[in-house]
């Protein structure tokens, strides 16, 4: 919409000016052959301005629509590691692009990770900073189950502070078409789309056929009553609130699925969106995992220069 004013608008104003002066095309052409007196112009000019505050009223109020758009909270597990201010800040680049979202950034700590708060205020988005730790019992299982803390979390804080809207959950490392955000933000109950790069199968997504739902293609059903990925699916704010029982269980490898089904809800309730789900907005995509760096950034002759102050937002290999 901004762009379109910043072209639109100077033309609009050329045209006002034109024939509020000659009055239509015509009289521009016998203008050429007469002059208008300087207090005619004058007086037309005076409605003119009355006129452009009216325009300029009208793009006020054009300017002020993303504000009137439903809300996206969009909830994003984080946890400390190397690649966490990497990927932080390529999914904030994203969301700077979506109007009218509520980005809760979830992170797996007891304690305020400054690197994160600089982060999220330097991007001037919406947003709250929760510290959801993985309770102690949990992080003794084999199969820890990821994230289920930050995302309960999240929807605790939605279920305090909003009222209508759509909550999501961004994990900090997927890849994202900001046209999932708009496709999403009016989803009535559950609506579903696909994800791409996930398992051998290539992707995960319900199938339908003559727009219908027949079932679902995923690289593990593992007998699960909704087998999706976690950033296939989206849930209506005010929906939400009338489960209020509804969360994500610690279960490795059942929190999509668990979450859903505490929802209570049927197949017939869910809206597929991207075309029928036949378009991919969103990717599973993987970082490389990084080593620690090695210790010669500490080496006596760097003192005083600008690398003391980058080893601070590094991570540096303990002395052997």
């Amino acid at each position: 919409m901004r762009k379109i004013l910043t072209v639109v608008l100077p033309g609009m104003m050329m045209v006002l000016i034109i024939l509020s002066i000659f009055g239509s095309p015509q009289g521009i052409r016998q203008h050429q052959n007469s002059s208008i007196p300087i207090n005619e112009i004058l007086k037309k000019l005076d409605r003119l301005e009355g006129r452009l505050n009216q325009l300029l009223d009208t793009v006020f109020r054009l300017k002020k629509r993303p504000n009137s758009l439903p809300t996206i909270y969009i909830v994003t597990p984080t946890y400390k590691r190397l690649e966490q201010i990497p990927e932080l800040t390529r999914l904030a680049q994203t969301l700077v692009n979506v109007p009218n979202i509520h980005w809760i950034v979830a992170d797996d700590t007891n304690t305020t990770n400054p690197q994160v708060i600089h982060l999220l205020k330097r991007i001037h988005l919406p947003y709250t900073y929760l510290l959801t730790p993985m309770p102690q019992e949990f992080k003794k299982e084999l199969a820890r189950p990821k994230g289920v803390a930050n995302r309960n979390g999240g929807m605790e804080w939605i279920r305090a502070h909003a009222t209508e809207g759509v909550l999501y959950f961004a994990d900090d490392d997927n890849t994202y078409d900001i046209q999932i955000f708009e496709e999403m933000r009016y989803t009535r109950v559950v609506s579903m789309f696909p994800v791409g790069l996930l398992t051998e199968a290539g992707l995960s997504t319900p199938v339908l056929k003559d727009g219908r739902f027949i079932g679902w293609y995923d690289g593990w059903i593992g007998g699960r009553k909704f087998p999706v990925d976690m950033a296939g699916f989206a849930v209506s704010v005010p929906f939400l609130l009338t489960v209020p029982k509804a969360k994500m269980p610690y279960t490795a490898g059942m929190e999509e699925t668990g979450f859903l089904s505490s929802l209570n809800i049927t197949t017939d309730q869910i809206e597929f969106l991207a075309d029928n789900c036949t378009q991919i907005y969103v990717w599973h995509t993987k970082t490389h995992k990084n080593n620690p760096a090695s210790r010669n950034i500490l080496l006596p002759e760097y003192n005083g220069t600008n690398l003391r102050i980058l080893q601070e937002v590094m991570t540096i290999k303990e002395d052997s």
